[in-house]
């Protein structure tokens, strides 16, 4: 159903694709927009161990839920900073896609739990993540991405 990747020397296996998803803060999700246009942006996420799925706050209306509610599949890619090696220009940079379905979630305690969980990606001051959270929940909701398939790769820029 996936396409195998061309490069195989380049894949990272799993562990590798779950560590960047967990340690980075920002990726880009792409759903099916208006008239057939693909819909990317940058957004934060929170990958949860426990059940696999990737998770993103969003508010409850907006291009977003439209096209969820048109077409529940969805990507998501996320890449870590990358490096060069000593003597080199080239950016060797790894790079994780997930395909799966997203669905909204609405219940007011997972989304104060999901939202807390993905500000400790940012900030470990209690205070500020409270206030956040009594300020906005109730007009948040959670995507949850369950992947169907992760892929993951290598990529010198040269």
């Amino acid at each position: 159903m996936f396409r195998k990747m061309l490069r195989q020397k380049q894949e990272l296996d799993k562990n590798e694709c779950v560590k960047i998803l967990i340690n980075e803060k920002r990726g880009v999700l792409s759903l099916n927009g208006d008239m057939g246009y693909p819909y990317g942006f940058p957004i934060n996420h929170y990958y949860n161990e426990n059940d696999g799925c990737l998770y993103f706050h969003c508010g409850k209306s907006g291009h977003k839920i439209d096209a969820i509610n048109s077409c529940e599949k969805a990507s998501f890619c996320a890449y870590d900073k990358g490096y060069i090696e000593k003597n080199e220009w080239a950016l060797n940079i790894k790079s994780v896609i997930v395909f799966g379905r997203i669905s909204i979630i609405d219940d007011y305690d997972t989304i104060c739990d999901i939202s807390r969980k993905l500000s400790y990606k940012f900030t470990s001051d209690e205070n500020y993540i409270d206030n956040e959270i009594k300020k906005f929940a109730k007009a948040t909701l959670l995507l949850k991405l369950k992947p169907e398939h992760i892929s993951g790769k290598i990529v010198k820029e040269s």
